[in-house]
């Protein structure tokens, strides 16, 4: 993956987003914004879940421009982890929930 043609601030493919995830996971840094941390905690997920969401699911949306930031839900048949790139080297998950 060229780092430097991908433009965090424009909507990126789901294929892109999750090939960049894929690199953040391995040479970058995972952030848990404070909203995230509350809806782990209240949901019984744990850092690791979210880690392990963001390793092996999937992102099927396009993302979704929020309060600045482009958002993309990642996956799994359990569990949904929103994370946002601040640039090509740390995601920030913004928010997760066990599904129902």
């Amino acid at each position: 993956m060229a780092l430097e043609d991908i433009d965090v601030n424009q909507q990126l493919p789901p294929v892109q987003a999750r090939k960049l995830l894929s690199y953040v996971l391995e040479h970058g840094t995972v952030f848990f914004s404070a909203h995230a941390k509350r809806e782990i905690a209240k949901d019984a997920m744990t850092e690791q879940d979210v880690i392990n969401v963001l390793r092996a699911g999937r992102i099927f949306e396009p993302g979704e421009l929020e309060r600045g930031s482009w958002r993309y839900r990642c996956h799994t048949n359990i569990f949904c982890v929103v994370v946002a790139f601040s640039d090509v080297t740390q995601s920030i998950v913004v928010t997760a929930w066990r599904k129902k």
